[in-house]
């Protein structure tokens, strides 16, 4: 077996607690979904308070407005990328267990069902509030890589959603029967650090790019530009990530071992969350070449 890294001696859960005979643990993951959400608050809160980066130098909301959108958000994310995890990914399974579907600490999220259920939110709160769609949607989608860099790396806290088997130096070895079961591999199976990967891209570059655009060059004076920007990295970087990472496991067959949901060739395929991201590629795309033929707000 080539170099490899052992994976860290982490465990899930930050702490556990018992109370009346009830166990009670905080666990990366749900940290994760609220430091994130409090980043991406954070930022869109600075934005609003610097009224030249917006249309006619006119935020698009009032600091109270931006925190009952938050608790808006919040519920669309939950309720999209669980009935998505459950609809598109285990129908078979929720449909004979539908008292499961609300055990969210049992785990499974989708991030493009939770991605529909914030814009869902965010266009209802917006026709309730007579708020600008389009400004407030680059508002949200300026603040949502924090929280995607530190969900993925919640990812790989968990042990979960870990990559292909690869002979690299910087593969990871992760624990577990399942994540050392690679055909054709002797000895310790090394796997991409896909969650990781993830983190950087979706999370770190994309994010920064955002930023760029809003505090270095004034992308919020054209409205629905940061959405599209976010839209088109996040469906790219997805894209990409997915030839590193594993399949979901009800996609893998013994005459389909890459869970391809489209197969080309024989070895070559698009995954669901390649499919999932198409649609984002292409709405972003046309988001941003709509946003950049419509003259720039003074």
């Amino acid at each position: 077996m080539q170099a490899a890294i052992p994976f860290p001696d982490l465990s899930p859960e930050l702490f556990s607690i018992s109370l009346f005979g009830f166990d009670f643990a905080l666990r990366w993951y749900a940290l994760a979904y609220i430091v994130g959400i409090a980043l991406g608050y954070l930022l869109a809160r600075r934005a609003l308070a610097r009224p030249a980066l917006w249309p006619h130098d006119r935020p698009p909301m009032t600091r109270e407005q931006l925190e009952d959108l938050v608790f808006w958000l919040v519920i669309g994310l939950i309720v999209g990328g669980r009935l998505a995890y459950t609809l598109i990914y285990q129908p078979g399974y929720y449909l004979r267990n539908p008292l499961e579907i609300p055990m969210l600490w049992q785990g499974g999220m989708s991030f493009h069902g939770g991605f529909l259920g914030v814009c869902a939110a965010v266009f209802l709160w917006c026709r309730t509030h007579s708020v600008p769609l389009g400004s407030t949607a680059d508002a949200m989608a300026l603040g949502t890589p924090a929280g995607i860099l530190l969900g993925r790396i919640a990812n790989f806290v968990n042990n979960e959603l870990w990559g292909r088997p690869t002979d690299a130096p910087w593969g990871v070895i992760f624990p577990g029967p399942e994540a050392q079961d690679c055909p054709g591999v002797e000895g310790l199976c090394a796997r991409h650090p896909s969650q990781l990967y993830e983190a950087g891209l979706e999370g770190l570059v994309l994010g920064t790019v955002l930023i760029l655009a809003v505090w270095r060059f004034g992308a919020l004076k054209r409205p629905w530009l940061v959405s599209g920007l976010f839209f088109t990295g996040y469906g790219i970087a997805r894209f990409i990530v997915e030839y590193y990472r594993v399949a979901d496991a009800q996609f893998i067959t013994a005459d389909n071992p890459a869970g391809h949901v489209v197969r080309i060739t024989e070895d070559f395929g698009f995954s669901m969350g390649q499919l999932l991201s198409l649609p984002m590629i292409l709405v972003g795309l046309t988001l941003v070449v709509m946003a950049l033929r419509r003259p720039k707000a003074p």
